[in-house]
């Protein structure tokens, strides 16, 4: 892909994000910010069978972080549990296609960050069933 298809793909994902919106008692909810941009967002995670089941976001952010919460939203959905805790940095950098600068890599991560809290607190409350 150009540079200008990936740019294409990053305002699509902003301007109609996938997976925007709340789910019907989803297993966890999740939240963080960005006080250097303002940016915030919230995951609603419903598991099945070691899975992401369905996942939605919410919340308010610039075209990178909005973009980054709908591609890894669309990515993970269906996929193994071991798999997503397996997503790091890179692999939101190679979903964007593009160069980040320093300030913008911090918006491109946190739906990862996010979403990683929810996993986590799911996790934690199986282990203390």
């Amino acid at each position: 892909m150009s540079l200008d298809m990936y740019q294409e793909n990053i305002l699509d994902h902003y301007e109609n994000p996938r997976n925007f919106g709340h789910l019907d008692k989803p297993d966890v909810k999740s939240h963080d910010t960005n006080p250097l941009c303002g940016d915030t967002f919230d995951m609603e995670i419903k598991f099945s069978e070691e899975k992401i089941e369905n996942i939605k976001f919410s919340g308010h952010g610039c075209a990178i972080s909005t973009a980054s919460a709908s591609m890894l939203t669309e990515k993970i959905k269906k996929m193994p549990l071991d798999e997503v805790k397996k997503l790091d940095a890179e692999d939101v950098k190679e979903m964007l296609g593009i160069e980040l600068s320093h300030v913008r890599i911090k918006c491109a991560m946190l739906p990862l960050k996010v979403m990683k809290l929810g996993i986590y607190e799911y996790m934690d409350k199986k282990t203390q069933k």
